[in-house]
């Protein structure tokens, strides 16, 4: 079989490509343009050579985007480079993307490009509403499970794999799982109060490892969710982070009482200046332990999120990605294996870190599969959800698509709780806010800057 990393080889060759990447670290802005050319030449499919194309005219002319550019390999360790770079632009975007596509044109049921893995529930903090604050708390996955899902992901072209929890560096195998598959990119969603300065040289040494530090806007929006004394912790992480040349990144949940907060020029701001290159924004949903349907944001509030994101990326050299506005980038929802799904800490797979329903576990099946389960072929016949992208979501955009996929896969809540979603009075809750974004989300999609059919939230860096 033909694997991503075959690709990889084929297109350049891992020391041709290091040597490029450290061709780029003498002069990133004036070599890429130079570096883009080499990449149109390669064997990829249509939309990632366009992709390409784009990208290149971009660099060319926006100077914010010269700018992430730039801080990419200013704050990365060389080895960080080789490997981090290696794995995501290489074997991932550009080898596994053709591998991905190859086996999706020859099989009836789509490829990921991303897996999302928890392998333990276990966590250090109590976070109020957590969206996985309702697994039970002695899941655990083996090395060997994960192993295994690993291995067979790259045979498919996947060399990018997310992990959660639960706290992933309080999963002891964690370092030798990612030290093995060093052909792999490693992100992590973390609370950062683990990355201590061994932690962080670890990371460095490994190299394909970039973590995803969690934090709800200043000091007192983190502390209050998080615990008292979290956002220095996390502060005090992200300069070990920096000094040691880990590329990393934020997660924020944006609430009711932080949204104007996380997307202010201060708290962008504050990131830039401790090092983060990128941030995902995830709206709170009401799932998980002791769901609050207060912390929710309003219509109006998501709204100003569209706009705000994207002045954040007219205005200061950060990626940010808001994955509930930001539909149009990926023709609307991912999951359910269309681009990713979720493993859960018992093994249980699910086609969506929050939708809380399976058919499958990893124990005892293989990736294939698990890929061609009932509950992802329930979902691959609906998607898009809807044909407006500012409403991509199964969950609060269009919960009655949950509803009919739930039933029609026969699938089961893997936790207590999880299926009051589909009825009563959370259902009727769920169906009132998806009916008041549906109505300002269309006045969004009907607004003069779709002109040329692209949503407001337009980044071109992204």
């Amino acid at each position: 079989m033909v694997t991503g990393a075959s690709f990889a080889q084929r297109l350049f060759g891992e020391s041709t490509f290091g040597l490029l990447l450290e061709y780029l670290a003498e002069d990133p802005v004036a070599n890429l343009t130079r570096a883009t050319d080499l990449v149109l030449k390669a064997p990829l499919n249509k939309e990632h050579l366009e992709e390409v194309a784009l990208l290149r005219s971009a660099i060319q002319t926006d100077r914010n985007l010269q700018q992430i550019v730039e801080r990419i390999f200013r704050l990365s360790d060389r080895n960080v480079r080789r490997r981090l770079l290696t794995n995501v632009l290489l074997r991932s975007y550009l080898a596994g993307s053709v591998r991905q596509e190859q086996l999706r044109q020859e099989r009836d049921y789509p490829i990921p490009s991303v897996i999302l893995i928890d392998p333990t529930s276990k966590c250090n903090l109590r976070c109020k509403g957590c969206w996985a604050g309702a697994y039970p708390k002695t899941d655990t996955l083996s090395f060997e499970e994960v192993d295994r899902i690993i291995t067979e992901a790259k045979d498919l072209g996947v060399h990018f794999i997310a992990m959660s929890g639960g706290e992933p560096l309080l999963w002891p195998p964690l370092l030798d799982l990612c030290r093995k598959h060093s052909d792999v990119a490693f992100m992590m969603y973390t609370n950062g109060t683990c990355v201590d300065e061994r932690m962080a040289e670890a990371m460095r040494e490994a190299g394909n490892m970039t973590p995803a530090i969690s934090l709800e806007g200043g000091r007192a929006a983190t502390d209050a969710r998080r615990g008292e004394g979290v956002f220095d912790k996390i502060m005090a992480a992200m300069d070990h982070l920096r000094t040691h040349g880990v590329l990393f990144g934020a997660s924020v949940t944006v609430t009711r009482a932080n949204c104007s907060e996380v997307v202010s020029d201060e708290f962008v701001d504050l990131l830039l200046a401790k090092g983060v290159l990128y941030v995902w924004l995830f709206h709170y949903i009401p799932i998980g332990r002791g769901p609050d349907h207060s912390l929710r944001i309003t219509p109006e509030q998501r709204a100003e999120l569209v706009e705000r994101v994207h002045a954040v990326r007219r205005n200061r050299p950060i990626l940010v990605v808001d994955f509930w506005n930001d539909g149009w980038l990926t023709h609307g929802c991912i999951a359910g294996g269309r681009r990713y799904f979720h493993i859960a800490p018992d093994g249980s797979v699910e086609p969506c870190a929050f939708v809380h329903f399976s058919v499958d576990n990893i124990k005892g099946k293989s990736l294939v599969q698990i890929l061609q389960s009932p509950l992802f072929r329930a979902y691959h016949k609906r998607q898009p959800f809807n044909h407006n992208m500012l409403r991509p979501c199964p969950i609060i955009d269009n919960p009655r698509m949950l509803r009919q996929i739930v039933a029609e896969s026969g699938a089961r809540p893997t936790h207590h709780g999880a299926d009051t979603l589909l009825s009563g009075s959370e259902a009727i809750k769920l169906d009132r806010v998806a009916e008041e974004w549906a109505e300002r989300a269309d006045e969004l999609a009907r607004g003069p800057e779709r002109e040329q059919g692209e949503p407001l939230a337009v980044a071109e860096h992204v």
